[in-house]
């Protein structure tokens, strides 16, 4: 009987470390599969990366060519803009009323800008485009505002040191309208 509850007692360790051991492997298992997995996921982004790019130098030189914009050297700068209300059918503006701002003409790597500043503050920032030696200015409120507001400026009557043109401005169901003169600001 002694060597019975020996022998079983042996059978009963050896068991139990067999359990550990195929616990343990287990575990190592599913480790090795997660990795497998994270390296597969980064093998599909690498070669993802990799048409990417070889798309992109497919491409002709003349496409991927991005000519930057800019004012020209007669308009970017600085302006004193005096804006005044030649008609209007909204009850904001009234003809004849008047308003004096530095208008900024700007360019960013990706567009043409203006900026209206007031008392050193920002007032209103519109995109810009020259063509056809006409400055064409537009700001539009997004389709989350209150009131749906559109401005555009239209610069074509060009002297020396002054552009002229005018600002029209629409306001939901409203149109009002401003002469416009520029100056330029001395340095």
């Amino acid at each position: 009987m002694r060597y019975f509850i020996l022998l079983l007692s042996f059978m009963l360790c050896f068991s139990c470390d067999d359990k550990d051991k195929a616990k343990e492997l287990s575990e190592r298992e599913q480790q090795l599969l997660d990795k497998e997995k994270s390296f597969a996921l980064k093998e599909s982004e690498y070669q993802s990366l990799l048409k990417m790019r070889d798309s992109i130098f497919a491409k002709p030189v003349t496409d991927s060519i991005q000519i930057i914009a800019q004012w020209p050297d007669e308009i970017i700068g600085s302006w004193t803009g005096k804006v005044v209300c030649t008609e209007s059918n909204c009850s904001d503006y009234v003809v004849g009323d008047q308003r004096t701002d530095v208008w900024e003409f700007d360019s960013d790597s990706t567009q043409l800008f203006t900026k209206i500043i007031n008392n050193n503050n920002l007032v209103r920032l519109y995109n810009g485009k020259f063509e056809n030696n006409e400055v064409k200015l537009n700001f539009k409120t997004d389709s989350t505002a209150k009131k749906k507001v559109e401005m555009n400026v239209l610069l074509n009557d060009f002297s020396s040191n002054k552009m002229r043109g005018v600002r029209t401005i629409s306001v939901d169901n409203c149109i009002a309208k401003f002469s416009v003169e520029l100056v330029r600001s001395k340095k």
